[in-house]
């Protein structure tokens, strides 16, 4: 099975779904018929270590090297590790989706050994509700898989955590110091297993080149483990690493060491870099000729970028082959009982991406000046769709996560259409920017392609705040966006941001209430709060005065350099909020205990909150900025109705009207217009077909409209029985 390219994925991203860096890249080489092999040793090694086998020698490890001292918590599972031990192959063949009734016997709570994880689960009724078996199920499950893991990291290796292992060694490490006597160490428990997994796949494929793809710092102990072994047991093979984590934290590399374990970091876009090396490697390139490309020359780091070398555009670079990975087998887990929150870690999503880059560009705390993000290019909306079709006749998976920056609603319409013409029946969820293009008819466009749940960054709900971060959004709005998103059935999670520079006590509060009273009108069903933090390469990181902030230092280490140390003189004290914001987060997304106030979720003395507490509710009674133009284009959905003509008689007076019957999926509605209205009606809604070829704008539809000899089409298109059959599908976009 000889190949060209071996592409890795290190531990651990996610175990749902593989992460898809190396699909993207295959599909690029596959573009170039460079042969590529592909895995995700991160799953690997998890099915390995979660398994009879594997449970039997963990346990064998720490009976027969048993830690000095042990907690109450591990002395428990090690007691009960006959139990574990018999239920883990049922366990992950359950999470796998091959063994769903075990579900029956996993709910009962009498199946599973429980250790500290589970002692957050009191009230299983009010932390579950209304949750099914199969859910209710899974996030037991999980609580079982969380409580090994601990185990793992008090016995046997500190390093491990499902989706981020050896995270600490790495993150913004601006000395390679610590990373490189791990490395020196002898294997840990986890690391054998890895190394037994990646010798079994280089001595099948045989590549010239292995690409390692590090996304996150979790990933770069790992993936240096692997480069390591590589160089010392098949020295024919060349190593290049790239992905998020050296395109943010690695620009200004000088130690020379990182290099004893790989010979090349390629940073950004990854297909011409990639394309390069392999001609480099085998005598057809020179090294001057090499694309953003780190490597050793006499002992010292060099950066060689060939500018006359240009990227590939988005339409060049194929289609994301998800083929070698082990598809069926990676575990949806449900760590938070949070039908939106659990997206991320529960189901088998296809990643896929719209647009490369943000077309926004202008947040203050993000890496714009970046080419990942600065660089904007959409995807043309047949293609992507192509793509999709590819992709579902390969993985059979008709779920997608678009994971793009922000998708942009005009070309999310656009899929939307296409989607809906050629009748395909998927799934999706992407990021977006709460802007106020997303309108109700846009919103129940969305839906009706398959769109389940948007997220998107409301970051500091304060719309003082949101001008310094330039996000080009206000609380108010924002309520409004998520209404239209919610009542069309599709769910929104938010991004939250607290410890913004000069962000003071006030402001953090009343963003909670925000917060609060928008999930207590139900317009927001998940959110997540992040501690602001300044990296190198944002507007705050690169003109910190500007943002009445200081460098607490500047960077002079020689290995990553993102995150930024700072002082926020005229700002809270932004790290005794944490606590409080995501305690209160939990309660509210289980629709609990708004009636709080919010000194109550604090241990120390806050400011009363300034925001008025029907704030939310008043802003979505406002009346919203005209969005439909003469230029929107107007499409209908749903099936074409019946109609017919009724005589109706009053004290003796008769007259005409149009009856008008329209079946939807779940009921049949009727509306009632005057006769010549209702036949122009009928007949113009044959035209606005999605599946006819022609598009109407509204001012066509009025002109339709006046050459019928009608009058007052404003009248009779924004009157109640018109206007209430955009849930219908008569949609002005």
């Amino acid at each position: 099975m000889s190949k060209t390219v071996y592409l890795i994925t290190p531990p651990f991203t996610q175990l749902n779904t593989p992460y898809p860096a190396t699909a993207y890249l295959k599909g690029f080489l596959n573009t170039k018929e460079i042969s590529a092999f592909q895995s995700d040793l991160g799953i690997e090694v998890t099915l390995a270590l979660f398994s009879r086998q594997g449970l039997q020698q963990l346990f064998n490890k720490i009976n027969t090297e048993p830690p000095a001292a042990i907690s109450e918590n591990a002395a428990r599972i090690v007691a009960l590790q006959d139990d574990y031990i018999n239920t883990i192959d049922a366990v992950i063949s359950f999470l796998q989706g091959k063994n769903p009734t075990i579900a029956h016997l996993i709910v009962k709570c009498d199946y599973l050994p429980e250790a500290s994880r589970f002692a957050q689960l009191d009230d299983l009724d009010w932390a579950f509700g209304s949750m099914g078996n199969q859910d209710r199920a899974k996030h037991l499950a999980t609580m079982y898989l969380e409580d090994l893991s601990d185990l793992i990291m008090e016995c046997v290796d500190p390093h491990f955590g499902f989706s981020r292992y050896a995270e600490k060694l790495s993150r913004s490490a601006n000395s390679f110091d610590e990373l490189y006597e791990s490395l020196r160490a002898p294997y840990t428990f986890v690391d054998h297993l890895l190394i037994n997994l990646l010798q079994q796949h280089m001595e099948a494929v045989q590549p010239q080149l292995v690409c390692i793809s590090v996304p996150f710092p979790g990933n770069l102990y790992a993936g240096l483990r692997c480069g390591q072994f590589i160089k010392q047991h098949f020295p024919q093979a060349k190593i290049a690493m790239g992905g998020g984590f050296p395109n943010t934290e690695l620009r200004s590399l000088s130690d020379a060491r990182v290099f004893e374990f790989i010979d090349f970091i390629t940073l950004d876009d990854g297909e011409a870099p990639v394309e390069n090396l392999i001609q480099y490697i085998q005598g057809n390139k020179t090294q001057e000729e090499l694309k953003r490309t780190f490597l050793l020359q006499d002992g010292k780091v060099a950066y060689i970028n060939n500018t006359s070398c240009h990227d590939y555009k988005q339409s060049q670079v194929g289609t994301p082959d998800y083929s070698d990975l082990l598809l069926n087998d990676y575990i949806s887990a449900i760590e938070v009982v949070n039908p939106m929150h659990s997206l991320w870690s529960d189901g088998r999503w296809n990643k896929l991406t719209m647009a490369h880059g943000c077309y926004w560009g202008k947040c203050t705390f993000c890496d714009i000046s970046l080419d990942y993000i600065r660089v904007y290019e959409p995807v043309a909306a047949a293609m992507l769709v192509d793509r999709m079709e590819t992709i579902i006749a390969q993985t059979g998976q008709t779920g997608f996560h678009f994971v793009d920056e922000a998708a942009p609603p005009a070309l999310m319409r656009a899929v939307a259409l296409e989607i809906i013409k050629r009748k395909l029946n998927v799934s999706w969820w992407t990021n977006i920017r709460f802007e106020k293009s997303f309108t109700r008819d846009l919103c129940v466009l969305l839906k009706a392609s398959g769109c389940i749940a948007v997220s998107g960054g409301l970051e500091v709900a304060s719309d003082r705040l949101l001008g310094l971060i330039q996000k080009g959004i206000t609380v108010a709005q924002v309520a409004r966006v998520n209404r239209h998103f919610t009542e069309a059935g599709i769910m929104v999670h938010a991004y939250l941001m607290y410890g913004f520079p000069t962000q003071t006590a006030q402001e953090t509060i009343d963003s909670l209430e925000m917060v609060r009273q928008m999930f207590q009108a139900g317009i927001l069903q998940s959110a997540f709060w992040h501690q602001f933090t300044m990296t190198a390469h944002s507007p705050v990181g690169l003109e910190p005065a500007k943002f009445q902030v200081q460098k607490e230092t500047e960077h002079t280490g020689n290995f990553a350099n993102n995150d930024i140390m700072h002082i926020d003189p005229t700002g809270a004290d932004h790290e005794t909020f944490a606590y409080g914001l995501k305690k209160s987060l939990l309660n509210y997304m289980h629709g609990a205990c708004f009636d709080y106030p919010l000194s109550k979720w604090f241990e120390f003395k806050v400011p009363k909150t300034s925001i008025a507490p029907d704030y939310i509710t008043k802003a979505l009674m406002e009346e919203e900025p005209g969005t439909v133009k003469p230029t929107s284009k107007v499409v209908f959905l749903g099936k074409q109705p019946s109609i017919e003509i009724v005589t109706k008689s009053k004290k003796g007076n008769t007259w005409e009207t149009a009856s008008i019957t329209f079946q939807s999926k779940k009921e049949a509605v009727n509306i009632k217009v005057d006769p010549p209205q209702g036949n122009w009606l009928a007949g113009m809604l044959k035209e606005l077909d999605i599946n006819n070829g022609k598009v109407y704008t509204l001012q066509q539809v009025k002109e339709s409209y006046e050459a019928a000899g009608l009058e007052d089409f404003e009248l009779f298109w924004d009157n109640k029985p018109v206007n209430s059959l955009y849930k219908l599908g008569l949609l002005k976009l």
